[in-house]
């Protein structure tokens, strides 16, 4: 199995998730730059977060248009495993590979704390090894996460089951005080139609050892865990 991490002008988490893929999940995993991504011996891709080209004109949008994205398109395409975190979220959706918006913050300020995520779809290639329902931690870093949609298309994403991660309580309940940007429907993370493609603003490669976790967990491991599993299967 061989993981393509892309570095785009500006990427600040690239190396956290290569070491992760490297070291903790153990897989064969290559850092590679953004005008370079073209060789198709990969088995999925993963955009890290970060600021790509410092966030001008709108964050993600510029990296939208790079080289790479016409081959992570095609890998798309044919079924295999694409991660966006966070900064790699905002290029998804810019690229137009995943639906919607991603608005500054509703506080209007940077955010970087510990969430509490709910679980809302466990059969994508980044899930498959999770519970529906099942309650996780991990850490969000950025101004614009909000995500926004109109009404009809989310009332058709979650007929669809393209969402995936919410913000919630302890309890999994979805509460304003839980929603820490003022996404809509707390919604924290979202797939394609056929769930091979998936991006998410909390970071899971920062809350894959539980030395990093002021819960002494590692529910990040699990999404990179769920795509080792989907590789085996073909992407799903």
């Amino acid at each position: 199995m061989r993981v393509a991490v892309i570095r785009f002008p500006g990427s600040n988490c690239d190396l956290d998730t290569v070491y992760v893929l490297r070291n903790v999940v153990g897989l064969e995993t290559e850092l590679v730059w953004h005008k370079h991504f073209n060789d198709g011996d990969f088995d999925a891709v993963v955009l890290p977060g970060g600021f790509s080209y410092g966030d001008a004109l709108r964050a993600g949008v510029i990296a939208a248009y790079s080289p790479a994205m016409k081959r992570v398109k095609e890998m798309a395409k044919e079924g295999k495993p694409v991660l966006g975190i966070c900064n790699g979220f905002q290029i998804l959706v810019e690229s137009e590979l995943l639906s919607g918006a991603l608005l500054r913050n509703d506080c209007l300020t940077f955010i970087c704390k510990w969430v509490t995520l709910r679980v809302d779809n466990d059969k994508t290639a980044f899930t498959n090894m999770m519970k529906k329902g099942q309650i996780l931690k991990m850490p969000i870093a950025h101004n614009e996460g909000r995500y926004y949609n109109d009404m009809e298309t989310i009332r058709e994403m979650e007929e669809n089951n393209q969402i995936v991660f919410r913000y919630s309580n302890d309890n999994g309940e979805l509460t304003s005080q839980s929603n820490p940007n003022g996404s809509l429907e707390n919604i924290a993370g979202i797939c394609n139609l056929e769930g091979n493609v998936v991006g998410l603003m909390p970071h899971p490669e920062r809350a894959s050892e539980p030395i990093l976790s002021p819960f002494k967990t590692d529910h990040g491991k699990l999404v990179f865990e769920s795509m080792v599993n989907a590789i085996r299967n073909g992407g799903k």
